[in-house]
């Protein structure tokens, strides 16, 4: 009958697997909470649960995030490319945010829009700006948005004198913009969230870019003249072609990317075959297949001198120099370099660029740029190519005739193009022909134009010549700038015609030069006609900061008067009125008495604010005193650089001088102000190095203190919250010291503790270039943006706590190991110990044969590689209740590092869920990786892997007194050539027994493969059973029958291959699990079905590694459960799960419960995940990881903190039922109340000497209705700690003082039913038959021992003193005495009562 149940329960699952898929729906609800506490490991640092629809991260984007108050993120949208969010602030639940973008979620918005979480929708503001936007400020009561950066008016004011560039005001209610009352500012306001930013935006981020280079229009290679060759190149064709990288189209990789000849020096030839004033090279590196360039040089051509560079180090962010050999990075973050040439720009005819150093197999490029001097266009339409990055080329615009004539250059055999007109002598100048050049101007700064006019030498026209009247329109409601200029001149030359400012090309304005005739020309002409030519302009830049004012010629001036100039700062009353412009000149009346500081601070950097490294304010912060600290990247004359205090109406420095590199965010806490940017220290060296990014300054004592050792990165944001400070930009660690190259990862977002003064974990994970951080509406406690490449919504280093959540949804909930662990590697390199044995100590021990036939059977295969699992990784965990503390203690090993105390612990980490804190063993730390943990009863932490010990005996394995706090060295450890421990376990049925599995030659002096047993109190080995051969990755254990059910790649004694097999503990025998050749290779993963031997999952890898495997046991074969997944998946855990509702019953796995696979997944059906539930029918993808750069993670293991636990769904009435059923019971319970007193009363009449006071109570004292009356002690001292809640004392104690007659006959009237035989072993093992379950085997010398055994038949226990228990159950036998029923204690909840003795085995 049993043989015709599997039979059919086999011809089902053929049914079921035929139509396996992936399901994406609602996630299952798994029931965590019945497992206890629950652990999720691996290596990771950031997962999420598993959505349908997923975020795609363009990190040529700025991508806005949200908050949540537990960290959480929540991508939310990402602007246009090339597009920058810069700022942000809410007003009631709209949240508003600007920077340099024409989009956001696709929505147009031309650089500033508004974000309703409610609805998710974002909105243009009334058209939006004509510039970017580096600060917004909101007016909680006006309900304005006071916006400020590089722009001059809203789209839809263009034209308008009203508004005099750089600040603008926003009505939320009347969707309209209005000017501030004073005009607006002479320059750029706000601040640039990063120094190091991109000032077009046009131009993709790059912290190798400054806002000087990143404003410089690159000079076209793609028109017809000009020539470009590489040599030698690649032989692939993708690769192999270098105009891919002059403007490429996509990512780095093939058709974007040109990479040299395998370990040759490459030169890259540019010949433009005409003059082009440039200021610089842009070089964007390759990492296809781990290439790329690492040193570079550059000669003129055709004269080969060496060119010298300026540039900013990506890493430092310092200000270096080069020129024979120029470094370029190998970051991947960083898009591209600029380098400058040093000291003025070049005039140059082409270049040619040496690649001497590389990585990897060859190097390459994926950008190269030739960078103008700022801005340029030709009077020829045709010689006006569009630029990279620029969204249109320059244009020229012809009144009159002209005509195009080559014009020979001094670069022999070469020509130029340029027009010529002829005007009768005596015109009029509004009559003659004009040429206005329209150059397309990437950002605002300040600029000096030049016209170059062609020699009249050469083109023998000298009389002819004469003098022309240029027009130059700068935009930005500043006034036409007029310049004569003679054009007869004998050679070419370049004439300034402006200096001053200029306004960005945008859809309204473009900043335009015209030339016509002079209004008084000079000379006579020829034959009655004069001859005007035009060739090019040029823009030169000069600053990035409009310093103000209007422009001027080349050769004019400003006569400031008597008038006191202010520079990055200016206060304004918000209830102050109109009628000022503070671009010109402010009156005494509507300043303030801080716009003192702006007016000291210009004296301060000694009246000149246009340097070849501009001054910037970038952030201001107020402290309740009144005292403004202003940073920023400026140095006073008087020494302090970028950052000063504003006090007592003058300007202070600061300790030390200030700091040594520029400031771009203040956020003050108390008496403390966090500063964040690029710097390392003070200029006077005080921090030692520590103060890397982030600082804090003690405003009362004036001194600094280091954040640890801050970042090793540029900070360009800071927001606080919740007493912590957030911190965002270009960095990747948190380093343990100021030179250390370890320390926790952390890519572009960091949150420091003020309260316990260290960095924590931010709860949610991003990698990328961060820029912005803000405080948000109501639904998010802060909004986060920047260029990112990568985000889950929880952040972890490899552990979280996962639990039964609250949602409606039923998604659980998710607690992240709030500490930062550190990214140092933990050596894994062993060095196996060698041992001499003497023959006898374990040859006398084993029989030849068993001896013989393990040297004569072939070894199985090696199992799969484990997933790499770089620091952090958290691979192993378990639960441990601190007696001493009674906290829940959560053990997790790994391979990782931390600070702890005095001691950087290594690998293994004891977490204290509640105070949110770790700390390391004491003593000798792990030196390796560890993937095991179990703790026993006798407080005994174990610890398995791959590592050494300084003290111990062998490798892999180790123990740790948890009482005592020591590590245990008096054992015999494990010997191979190669330890690796995978598998730590306690067999239910064996309490001091711990199971060791993994890979290994020998346990101590005992020959012992790949597992072996340990005795926790004799602390002596013993193989199981005859062994195996192999490895061993997996142990799980059956409970009907008592076996152990072990996974890798094995080989029983007598040769037969099985990868999964069984090991009787009742006759010390193993036995393969079905034929082996039904397992297609080496197991990873195992999982026996709550105990049940005949369905037993195991999961792995082929044995040619071609594909994995998940298979299922039902008994009587072994049947593969689909092919969902991909050949680089790789699984690490198999785990039944409940769950709080049900599936679809089928004949693999009951409706109760899912399958938990976890590992590396890949599936061509949903990606990479690395977790999913299994049902039996379908696959859900469940939990999604990604490594510290934003790769995929993996999940090493789910943990729980109980034992044992029933898959029965518990089921609830509802409230009303329940109040029902509870009036029902009271009523009843008044009514046989009043039953029994009556009762008493009829009975108190009757005569005392009847027939029932007559009785013996020997005779009625029967064990099969009653429970013996020596279990009345345990059953009220039971029942006494469940109503009025006893101590924690044992009621088992009470029995300690009794005496027991050991010479009175078992159930002799008169005799105590507990009496019975004690000269006996001290425990003997209960059989599968219940009969055997014998009574009396505790011993009762003084002091009672406890035995564990199991529950055949569930038993409800409703009577008083009734211990209920589920079949399966573990339980501790305290008192066995009586034969029918004992007294036992549930481990998993710590109750105790009496149980019928039959339920027992």
């Amino acid at each position: 009958m049993t043989s015709r149940r599997r039979q059919s329960k086999y011809l089902t699952v053929l049914h079921l697997l035929a139509a396996s898929n992936v399901i994406f729906a609602a996630l299952p609800k798994v029931d965590f909470d019945r497992m206890g506490m629950v652990g999720l490991a691996g290596s990771f640092a950031g997962f999420d649960l598993f959505q349908n629809s997923s975020f795609s991260f363009n990190p040529s984007t700025s991508t806005i995030l949200s908050r949540a108050v537990d960290g959480s993120l929540s991508p939310i949208a990402s602007t246009s490319s090339g597009g920058r969010i810069a700022a942000g602030c809410a007003i009631g639940s709209t949240f508003y945010l600007g920077g340099s973008f024409s989009s956001v979620a696709n929505t147009a918005a031309s650089n500033v829009a508004s974000y309703t979480p409610s609805s998710g929708a974002f909105t243009s503001l009334a058209g939006g700006l004509d510039g970017e936007v580096d600060a917004m400020y909101c007016d909680q009561s006006g309900g304005n948005v006071w916006v400020g950066g590089a722009f001059h008016a809203p789209i839809s004011a263009s034209g308008s004198n009203a508004y005099k560039g750089g600040v603008a005001v926003y009505n939320a209610k009347g969707n309209s913009w209005a000017p501030p009352p004073f005009g607006g500012l002479a320059g750029a306001a706000g601040r640039h969230s990063n120094p190091n930013g991109t000032n077009n935006p046009n131009v993709p981020f790059s912290i190798g870019a400054t806002p000087f280079s990143s404003s410089l229009v690159p000079i076209p290679l793609t028109s017809p003249g000009t020539q470009i060759d590489a040599s030698p190149s690649n032989t692939r064709p993708q690769f192999s072609n270098i105009s891919n990288i002059l403007c490429p189209g996509g990512p780095d990789g093939p058709g974007n990317t040109w990479l040299a000849q395998d370990g040759s020096t490459a030169q890259i030839t540019v010949r433009t075959f005409q003059f082009s004033t440039a200021s610089g090279l842009r070089l964007g590196n390759t990492f296809v297949e781990g290439r790329g360039t690492t040193a570079f040089s550059v000669l003129t051509i055709p004269d080969n001198q060496p060119l010298a560079f300026n540039y900013v180090d990506p890493v430092t962010l310092r200000n270096q120099t080069c020129s024979t050999s120029c470094p370029l990075g190998t970051d991947s973050s960083v898009l591209y370099q600029d380098f400058l040439f040093d000291g003025v720009p070049q005039s140059l005819t082409g270049l040619q660029i040496t690649l001497s150093g590389w990585q990897g197999a060859g190097s390459g490029l994926h950008i190269l740029q030739l960078l103008s001097s700022g801005a340029f266009a030709s009077a020829v339409p045709s010689e006006n190519q569009p630029s990279c990055f620029s969204p249109g080329a320059s244009t020229a615009a012809q009144s009159g005739t002209w005509t195009t004539i080559q014009a020979t250059t001094s670069i022999a055999g070469t020509t130029q193009p340029i027009l010529v007109s002829t005007v009768t002598v005596g015109s009029p100048s509004s009559s003659s022909p004009s040429i206005t050049w329209m150059p397309y101007v990437s950002a605002s700064g300040d600029y000096d134009i030049n016209l170059l006019i062609p020699g009249c030498t050469n083109l023998q026209d000298c009389p002819l010549r004469t003098s022309v009247k240029v027009t130059v329109l700068p935009g930005g409601g500043l006034p036409p700038v007029v310049t004569t200029v003679r054009q007869d001149v004998p050679t070419d030359m370049t004439t300034g015609i402006y200096r001053g400012p200029i306004f960005p090309t945008g859809p309204n304005f473009q900043t335009s030069i015209m030339m016509q005739l002079a209004d008084q020309p000079v000379g006579s002409g020829q034959n009655g006609n004069f001859e005007l030519v035009a060739d090019r302009v040029e823009l030169v830049l000069t600053s990035v900061n409009t310093t103000g004012g209007t422009g001027t010629g080349i050769n004019g001036s400003v006569n400031a008067g008597n008038v006191n100039r202010g520079f990055g700062f200016f206060e304004w009353n918000l209830s102050g009125q109109g009628n000022v412009d503070a671009t010109g000149v402010i009156p005494n009346s509507s300043e303030t008495s801080n716009d003192a500081l702006g007016l000291q601070l210009f004296s301060a950097l000694g009246n000149n604010t246009s340097t070849s490294v501009p001054f910037i304010v970038n952030a201001v912060a107020t402290h309740s005193s009144g005292t403004i600290f202003v940073g920023g990247n400026f140095t006073l004359s008087s020494g302090p650089a970028n950052i000063v205090a504003f006090k007592g109406s003058s300007l202070t420095g600061l300790a030390g001088g200030g700091l040594n590199g520029p400031v771009n965010a203040l956020g003050i806490v108390g008496d403390a102000l966090y500063v964040g940017g690029a710097f390392l220290d003070t200029p006077s060296g005080t921090g030692g190095g520590a103060f890397r990014g982030v600082v804090r300054y003690d405003i009362q004592n004036d001194n600094w203190n280091a954040l640890l050792a801050g970042v090793n990165g540029a900070v360009t944001d800071i927001n606080l919250a919740q007493d912590k400070v957030n911190v965002v930009g270009n960095f990747t660690q948190l380093p343990t010291s100021p030179n250390s190259a370890s320390g926790a990862t952390a890519v572009g977002f960091a949150t420091w503790d003020i309260g316990n003064g260290t960095w924590v974990n931010t709860g949610g994970f991003v990698t990328g270039n961060m820029a912005f951080v803000a405080n948000g509406t109501g639904s998010a406690t802060e909004f986060l943006a920047g260029s990112v490449t990568s985000s889950r919504t929880f952040g972890a280093d490899g552990f979280a706590m996962i639990s039964n959540g609250k949602q409606a949804n039923g998604d659980p909930s998710i607690n992240p190991l709030n500490v930062q662990l550190d990214s140092t590697a933990v050596s894994t390199a062993v060095t196996p110990q060698r041992r001499s044995f003497h023959r006898s100590s374990w040859l006398g021990s084993i029989s030849l044969p068993h001896l013989f036939s393990r040297q004569t059977s072939n070894q199985p295969s090696a199992l799969p590689a484990s997933p790499p699992a770089p620091a952090p990784a958290v691979l192993a965990g378990a639960f441990w209740k601190n007696s001493s503390s009674s906290a829940q203690t959560v053990i997790l090993g790994g391979n990782f590092s931390f600070p702890s105390g005095a001691l950087t612990a290594q690998s293994v980490a004891f977490y204290d869920v509640a105070r949110a804190n770790v700390i390391g063993v004491r003593g000798a730390q792990i030196n390796g990786t560890v993937r095991a943990l179990q703790v026993s009863s006798n407080n005994t932490l174990v610890v398995g892997g791959q590592f050494t010990l300084a003290g111990s005996q062998g490798t892999g394995l180790a123990m740790y007194d948890l009482a005592q706090q020591q590590w245990d060295t008096s054992f015999q450890g494990l010997q191979g050539s190669q330890v690796v421990v995978r598998s730590l376990t306690i067999p239910p049925s064996k309490t001091n027994t711990l199971v060791v599995a993994g890979t290994f030659s020998a346990a101590g002096s005992l020959p012992c493969q790949g597992i072996c047993q340990f005795d926790l109190s004799l602390k002596q080995w013993s193989q199981l059973g005859q062994g195996i051969q192999g490895d061993v990755s997996c142990v799980v254990y059956s409970s009907n029958p008592d076996l152990l059910v072990a996974g890798g790649s094995i080989t029983l004694t007598d040769g037969t291959p099985s990868n999964v097999a069984t090991y009787s503990f009742t006759n010390n025998t193993w036995s393969a699990v079905g034929h082996g050749s039904q397992i297609p290779g080496p197991v990873t993963a195992c999982e026996v079905d709550n105990g049940n031997s005949s369905s037993i999952f195991a999961a792995g890898s082929a044995s040619d590694g071609s594909a994995p495997f998940l298979t299922f046991w039902n008994g009587v074969s072994w049947t593969a459960l689909g092919s969902a997944f991909r050949s680089t998946t790789s699984v690490s855990q198999l785990a039944m799960v409940p769950l709080q509702d049900t599936h679809s019953s089928n004949g693999i796995i009951e409706s109760d419960r899912m399958l938990l696979i976890s590992g590396s997944l890949a599936s061509d059906s949903f990606g990479n995940v690395s977790s999913a539930l299994f049902d039996g029918q379908n696959f859900f993808p469940y939990i999604v990881s990604s490594s510290p750069s934003g790769g995929p993670g993996f999940v090493s293991q789910f943990f729980h903190s109980l034992a044992t636990f029933s898959f029965n769904q518990r089921h609830f009435l509802p409230i009303g039922v329940v109040i029902l059923i509870s009036i029902a019971i009271a009523t009843g319970i008044v009514f046989l109340m009043v039953l029994v007193g009556i009762l008493l009363t009829l009975f108190s009449r009757r005569d005392h000497t009847g027939v029932a006071g007559k009785l013996d109570p020997a005779e009625y004292d029967d064990d099969s209705l009653h429970r013996p009356s020596s279990l009345l002690a345990h059953i009220n001292a039971a029942t006494r700690g469940t109503i009025i809640g006893a101590g924690a004392d044992s009621p088992f104690e009470q029995l300690k003082g009794e005496t027991v007659d050991q010479h009175a006959d078992v159930g002799s009237p008169g005799s105590e039913t507990f009496a019975g035989e004690h000269e006996r072993a001290a425990y003997i093992r209960a059989t599968d038959t219940p009969i055997d379950a014998a009574p009396g085997t505790l011993q009762n010398d003084g002091e009672e021992m406890a035995r564990p055994t199991h529950v055949r038949y569930s038993f409800e226990g409703e009577g008083e003193g009734e211990l209920p228990l589920s079949s399966g159950a573990q339980v501790i036998v305290l008192d066995d005495r009586d034969p029918a029923w004992w007294y036992a204690r549930d481990p998993n909840t710590g109750r105790e009562g009496v149980i019928p003795a039959s339920y027992l085995y």
